[in-house]
């Protein structure tokens, strides 16, 4: 039996045996007749609230030393921020108009920037609620018919730990994880002196020379080099859309005409950058070189009202360069006496400032962004988005672990790969709908209106990935990614890395020899790493023209009920990174 079927058949064999047993209640045998995935929410907020009814919210104006004494006073993870000042509608008397949501992991990530930042305690005790919280405007939110399995899910992608639950626009209760797991136990279940002895009394507490086992020997091999600083070798393809020209963009071949297609990259409205600069690391008493790079997509139906849409995001990634350049250089004069001048920038504060210049030269337009900056001492990319440009990175991982990696083979039919690439992370895309994603922009006027498209960098999507010698990251708009599957770009890099003998027959252990031996190939992977952007480029382009195959925006279509088929002609903007164990030497700087 296939593992993936283990779960349920226990499942529904164990409530089938224990619907037996005399003393089984009839509340649980009622739950054994669903499997666990397949429960409505409403029966686990009901179940919740039966056994216990916390308020979770809080008054926006609460200090954050409020916050964590309400957290832990009524055992919440997470709270509903409301403004007592206002009523829910117009029509309403009702008092608590809900505008965000706050959460345990929020206060503990304030404090953290806050000490970083060399905020005493009490000015951190002292901050708003308001100001820490998620707005309601950018809160993931699940409904009450929605089952078990589908919230999961949806709090599994996007990484949060609370799930509000929103019918008729009244948040009925907060979800967690802890709520999905004590579902399926009643409270006999969890007390009492019989399920002590079983579960409990043997796993209480550690002897005294308790140790950390020694990591696996696929994770040591990291851990040999994690104190050794990593490299980014970088290559940048750029395609116009196929069918545009000086006067315009065709919407078709037919009524682009007889010319080859376009290849000029000045006519793209994509833009991107890639800049090295040196600043202050973490410890803030060092001197640290970092690798800046970001892409943005300028945003076409500008067209339409006699703007250029490559005004506005070329602007963009130009003042992060400037801004850039005028931090280094500041950094450079005045040195760190207040501890300013040199401070590390972050990707969002860098989209933000350079919004900003954008915005007071009134340049008018929209465009997607996704800036990332790569810490070559920690192995960290921290990257900024807002829309559909976006990372991934690809990692050869031991055949044996990424064997054991959880797949639904239903949906991925290339389960059994002939290689040990694996898809280590993808960044998360933020879209308003279909085809519209979101993005940053400037109409000549401030916008108020909330359910706007427009968003500012910090409601961009922050994170950071944990990097390893002999990942490939790639940076790319959204030419790339309607038209080429994931598991595709997999496969144009793998054979990049065989073709260079970065890897040999799929798999990492003459890579790790190789690397033992002190041969890294960064040169070459230096003067070939072009290669692979421009032949991602390629294949983007390639598919965009071909309307016999399915592209990834041709299935999204169809699932968002719009008929469409074959690729999306677009620009396309790729960087492709490949992370070595030493700088190439020779290389012209980008």
């Amino acid at each position: 039996m296939h593992p993936t079927q283990t779960i349920p058949w226990l499942l529904k064999n164990a409530c089938s045996i224990n619907s037996q047993r005399s003393h089984l209640s009839i509340n649980k045998h009622k739950k054994c007749l669903s499997l666990p995935n397949q429960v409505k929410i409403s029966e686990v907020l009901k179940a919740k609230h039966t056994i216990r009814w916390v308020e979770p919210v809080i008054s926006k104006s609460s200090t954050v030393r409020q916050a964590i004494l309400t957290c832990i006073e009524r055992k919440l993870s997470g709270m509903m921020v409301v403004d007592r000042d206002e009523t829910t509608s117009d029509s309403s008397r009702e008092r608590g108009k809900v505008v965000g949501l706050i959460t345990s992991r929020d206060l503990l990530r304030m404090m953290a920037a806050s000490i970083k930042d060399g905020k005493s305690s009490e000015e951190i005790m002292n901050l708003r609620v308001e100001s820490q919280m998620t707005p309601i405007n950018q809160v993931i939110y699940g409904r009450p018919d929605e089952t078990i399995g589908m919230c999961r899910a949806i709090m599994s992608k996007l990484g949060i730990k609370c799930l509000p639950i929103l019918n008729q626009g009244r948040v009925e209760g907060i979800l967690t994880n802890r709520d999905l797991s004590d579902f399926y136990f009643d409270a006999k279940d969890r007390g009492g002196k019989k399920n002590y002895l079983a579960d409990v009394s043997e796993r209480v507490g550690l002897s005294s020379d308790t140790s950390m086992a020694e990591p696996p020997i696929f994770i040591r091999q990291h851990l040999a080099s994690s104190h050794a600083p990593l490299f980014l070798n970088v290559g940048v393809a750029e395609y116009p859309h196929p069918f545009k020209s000086a006067e315009g963009v065709g919407g078709n071949r037919r009524e682009f005409g007889p010319h080859d297609l376009s290849m000029d990259p000045e006519l793209s409205e994509d833009a991107h950058f890639v800049k090295e600069a040196e600043f202050l690391d973490e410890s803030g008493n060092d001197m640290q070189k970092l690798l800046y790079m970001g892409v943005a997509d300028g945003v076409g139906s500008w067209r339409e009202y006699g703007v250029d849409p490559r005004d506005f995001s070329h602007k963009l990634m130009a003042e992060c360069e400037n801004v850039l350049d005028e931090a280094a250089m500041q950094c450079s004069i005045m040195g760190n006496e207040d501890g300013n001048h040199c401070r590390m920038i972050s990707p969002a504060e860098l989209l933000g400032r350079s919004y900003e210049r954008v915005k007071a030269e009134n340049i008018i337009g929209s465009s997607t962004a996704c800036v990332a900056l790569f810490d070559s001492i920690r192995h960290q990319l921290h990257f900024s988005n807002i829309g559909d440009s976006g990372i991934i990175v690809l990692r050869h991982i031991d055949s044996d672990v990424s064997g054991a990696l959880r797949r639904d083979k239903s949906k991925d039919p290339q389960t059994e790969k002939k290689s040990d690439l694996r898809i280590a992370f993808v960044s998360q895309q933020q879209l308003k709908s279909f085809n519209h994603p979101y993005q940053m922009g400037w109409t000549g006027e401030e916008i108020v209106d909330k359910n706007s498209s427009f968003k500012l960098a910090t409601d961009s999507c922050t994170s950071s990935v944990h990097i390893l010698r002999g990942d490939i990251i790639i940076m790319a708009t959204d030419g790339l990614f309607d038209n080429v599957d994931i598991d595709d770009i997999a496969s144009i890099a793998l054979k990049w890395e065989e073709e260079n003998r970065f890897i040999d027959g799929g798999g990492i252990d003459a890579r790790n020899k190789r690397w033992a031996d002190g041969e890294s190939l960064s040169d070459l992977s230096g003067q070939t790493s072009p290669a692979l952007a421009e032949t991602l480029c390629q294949k983007a382009r390639e598919n965009s023209l071909d309307n016999s195959i399915d592209s990834p925006f041709a299935l999204l279509a169809k699932e968002n009920d719009i008929m469409w088929s074959g690729g999306m002609p677009d620009d396309c903007t790729v960087i492709a990174m490949h992370v070595v164990g030493e700088g190439a030497k020779g290389l012209r700087p980008l």
